[in-house]
């Protein structure tokens, strides 16, 4: 124990900022659909389209690339600072060409959007926000590769500072670009995507301007440095899709369900949603800490931080439980004023109450093993959590057992159980030769 709350606060240093980041980084998209819900509720059903389909690039994208902090985390416990800045040059590259294809796969998209099913009213407008975004993807993973690189070095608070401000400054080109201040002109619902894109790339220009001195040094680029990093990133990537896809699959059997179901869904999952980016900043503080244990050669601390930060991301979670069992029905009121969708979305945030620890054990197991490289098994544990218990069940006691949106959720719950128990049971197998 001793061992463990030694470890604990270097891990919750760490992990502290990264939450920070990631609750900036959902504070972005609730800036943007702030600014477009004034313009209308066309504008907003076609920047809610464009999300759903720009997240499913930005998770395989960010899967591809978290190979940089963990190879980066491993080298700097070893003391190999040129092979540091070996993995930002190779992550930066590996990043202008996910980027780059992700932007020719949506450019493609973009002239079938009449496909999709969508209001005849909202493909009409779509277009040039949907190709705003999907250029943002570019400075979006690059920005991913530089910040990982300072989290790795024990920097994070210089990512998460750099989006804090960008917060402020797409807010700010918000105003001007879709209502025409300042001498711009009114670009209405694109305006913000033309906001979202050049805060972005501010983004991206401050942080490689601080990163400006790390050129120096670095190889050239080598091919098993790419294979290095797919060899993690693609399996990870993987995983990632595969909890992503199913979350997007329960919100369409929702849509099977009815509007109001639909609807709760969405205000329980904005909820779940924002509880996870705290679970989520310790495991990729976990991650970076136990590569880097593996480069210092100590190898008895490894299951002191995994255990430190599964215990303190499950004592966060019991918290966010207690909430939402409380006080769901006073969370779901800040959404809607609807009764029908405040009443089914307080009972799912009951079931969310019930899988928040297991939500918090999952992605703290994954992150502690990806520190550890070991990402084939737990990606074959994500499948089988999602695809074979969580989507099936859920169609099962949605449809056939008559549970309904009840149904959908609590099968969600016992694949979240299922990830959490498997991935943790192979994390304490995998360091059990490592204790102290």
């Amino acid at each position: 124990m001793h061992a463990v709350l030694k470890e604990l606060r270097p891990t919750l240093a760490l992990a502290l900022p990264m939450i920070v980041g990631q609750v900036s980084q959902m504070l972005i998209g609730i800036t943007d659909s702030a600014f477009i819900g004034r313009i209308g509720t066309v504008p907003l059903a076609a920047a809610a389209f464009t999300h759903s389909v720009w997240v499913i690039f930005y998770i395989v994208g960010i899967g591809l690339l978290l190979g940089v902090g963990v190879f980066t985390a491993r080298d700097h416990g070893a003391g190999d600072h040129a092979r540091c800045t070996g993995w930002l040059r190779h992550g930066r590259a590996l990043a202008l060409a996910v980027g780059g294809a992700s932007v020719l796969l949506l450019l493609a998209v973009s002239s079938q959007l009449g496909r999709f099913g969508q209001p005849a009213e909202v493909v009409a407008i779509m277009r040039p926000y949907f190709l705003l975004q999907s250029l943002s993807l570019v400075p979006v993973f690059y920005f991913q590769v530089q910040r990982q690189y300072l989290d790795a070095f024990g920097r994070p608070w210089v990512g998460t500072s750099v989006i804090l401000i960008d917060v402020g400054v797409n807010a700010l080109l918000n105003w001007i670009f879709i209502g025409g201040h300042l001498g711009a002109p009114a670009l209405g619902f694109t305006g913000s995507g033309v906001a979202t894109l050049t805060a972005r790339t501010l983004a991206v220009m401050v942080i490689a301007w601080w990163l400006r001195g790390e050129r120096a040094g670095a190889p050239a680029l080598e091919r098993a440095r790419f294979r290095e990093l797919l060899g993690l990133g693609v399996p990870a990537a993987t995983a990632l899709l595969f909890e992503g896809g199913a979350f997007a699959s329960a919100a369409l059997m929702m849509g099977w369900l009815g509007a109001t179901p639909l609807a709760a869904h969405q205000v329980a999952l904005s909820c779940v949603s924002f509880t996870f980016m705290f679970p989520l900043g310790l495991a990729m503080a976990a991650s970076i800490r136990i590569s880097k244990a593996l480069g210092e050669g100590r190898r008895e601390i490894l299951r002191p931080i995994g255990v430190g930060a599964l215990g303190l991301g499950s004592a966060a979670m019991l918290g966010f439980a207690v909430v939402f069992a409380s006080a769901g029905g006073l969370l779901a009121r800040g959404f809607t004023s609807d009764p029908a969708v405040v009443a089914l979305a307080t009972q799912l945030l009951g079931v969310a109450a019930i899988f928040q620890l297991f939500d918090g054990g999952q992605v703290v197991c994954a992150g502690a093993l990806r520190g550890l490289g070991d990402v084939r098994v737990p990606t074959a544990i994500t499948f089988v959590a999602y695809w074979l218990i969580a989507l099936p069940g859920g169609y099962l006691l949605a449809f056939k057992a008559g549970f309904g949106p009840l149904g959908v959720w609590s099968a969600l719950a016992a694949g979240l159980g299922c990830a959490a128990l498997l991935l943790g049971r192979r994390f304490f197998r995998l360091t059990a030769a490592a204790r102290p």
